[in-house]
């Protein structure tokens, strides 16, 4: 598919929003990062459990799970706080478990012990890719709380596996897109988020076809396409990362 050289934001088709990540960004949370992906800033924090769900109990493995959510204003309009509802919504309870997937994906959990780290990510200003920048920043949440444990000498090594990242691709009229905006995601025909890992294996795939289907083979097109923002996500946690947590991958 021909690309066209620039976007409305002046980026090229396979480009990434500015991104960083502010890594200790709460003083209280054993773990936390704020990370910013152009106008999408989401807070992520860590916090350790020394219990594990029922099903877990007496395994000797640990567990990592994840809770999301939005301020009311992080959008054009309010929207109500899931408190008030009763019930975080099914968008909000799928991204949740595909953060915690994402992140169990690339640690040890037996070598984390019988203990849960919790990762909350708050999107304090929604434009895009909210979930992906979530896995990509909760990443350095998690090796925060981590890295508290073993200096505190409650597990004996750094149980971080390999990097995790994630990025969102779209086809827009016919325009292979990557780290779609609002108003990009928006028009989309076709909707895809890629959890990739440091060494480059996929964790997991998301894609629909908002307006029908499409052919398999736009797939591969469109992780082809993520490849360069992959490599500066990567990049971008290695940045806060690599003082103090070697990275073998």
């Amino acid at each position: 598919m021909a690309a066209s050289p620039t976007r409305a934001d002046g980026r090229r088709s396979d480009e990434l929003r500015p991104v960083q990540i502010t890594p200790h960004y709460l003083t209280q949370a054993e773990g936390s990062a704020l990370i910013t992906l152009g106008r999408t800033w989401v807070v992520c924090t860590a916090s350790i459990e020394d219990r594990v769900p029922a099903f877990l109990q007496n395994s000797g493995q640990g567990w990592i799970t994840a809770e999301y959510d939005m301020l009311p204003r992080a959008t054009h309009t309010r929207r109500p706080r899931a408190a008030n509802l009763g019930r975080p919504s099914g968008r909000t309870q799928e991204i949740q478990r595909l953060i915690g997937r994402s992140l169990r994906a690339v640690v040890d959990l037996n070598a984390l012990g019988e203990r849960s780290i919790i990762l909350d990510c708050d999107v304090l200003q929604a434009d895009g890719g909210t979930r992906t920048a979530a896995i990509t920043g909760a990443f350095v949440a998690l090796c925060e709380a981590l890295a508290l444990l073993q200096r505190r000498e409650e597990i004996d090594t750094m149980p971080v596996l390999d990097q995790v990242v994630a990025v969102s691709v779209g086809q827009v009229h016919d325009r292979i897109l990557v780290d779609l905006d609002y108003q990009e995601d928006s028009r989309a025909d076709v909707d895809a988020n890629f959890v990739v890992t440091g060494r480059g294996e996929l964790v997991e795939v998301q894609a629909t076809g908002e307006k029908g289907s499409f052919p398999a083979s736009l797939i591969m097109e469109m992780l082809h396409q993520a490849q360069n923002a992959v490599a500066r996500l990567r990049q971008a946690q290695e940045e806060v990362l690599r003082s103090w947590l070697p990275l073998s991958w």
